[in-house]
């Protein structure tokens, strides 16, 4: 995790485990353009299963889109907290979402493997920002933005979640929201034009 912070405002980057089994799950059952905003594809790629069988008596595909929006949704609302926790081996936090629930009952072992591999990825890359001190990149647009304005910063907490997606790139979610491809920040003028608009409104 990154913090930077002044008078009054923050900007936090980290990844989150539980948003990264959620992928692995979106991928693994084929959920293309699921969710808000419709993120690219996980990387490395995960392998696409065959789901009908599994989800064919309580509402099929559909269903199971369905509930995961709605799972997706309270994951970017909760953020930093795991909510709803994910408990092995019922999952009964996910009762309403009986396809969910049987998706993440199959899938749940490999998913955490795979998130916690891509988790360790992350710390290394965190590490490597530090000593290059590319990781002072946000500090600095703030403070171009403070000199640009002439004044002190406006009071904001901006949040950016990296995670392992295969399109370069950021989506805004208001108001102070970012997801970004966790290789973004290895391009600084690719991160600048999508994070610094954000920061110019926010300061």
């Amino acid at each position: 995790m990154h913090h930077t912070g002044g008078s009054g405002w923050q900007i936090t980057m980290d990844t989150s485990g539980p948003m990264m089994i959620a992928l692995y799950v979106r991928d693994a059952a084929g959920l293309d353009g699921a969710g808000r905003p419709a993120l690219s594809h996980a990387t490395p790629k995960i392998r696409h299963a065959d789901h009908t069988h599994l989800t064919a008596e309580v509402g099929g595909l559909s269903a199971l889109k369905t509930e995961w929006e709605a799972w997706w949704d309270q994951l970017l609302k909760a953020h930093p907290q795991m909510l709803p926790e994910l408990t092995p081996p019922d999952f009964e936090a996910f009762g309403n979402s009986p396809a969910l629930q049987r998706v993440l009952q199959a899938h749940f072992g490999a998913a955490l493997t795979w998130a916690r591999e891509r988790r360790s990825e992350y710390a290394e890359l965190e590490a490597e920002r530090v000593a290059s001190g590319s990781d002072q990149l946000l500090d600095d647009m703030v403070d171009d933005r403070l000199m640009e304005v002439g004044r002190g910063s406006r009071d904001f907490n901006l949040t950016i979640i990296e995670l392992p997606l295969n399109e370069q790139r950021a989506w805004y979610l208001e108001p102070d929201k970012i997801i970004m491809s966790h290789e973004l920040m290895s391009q600084p003028e690719l991160f600048r034009s999508y994070v610094q608009p954000v920061v110019e409104m926010l300061v």
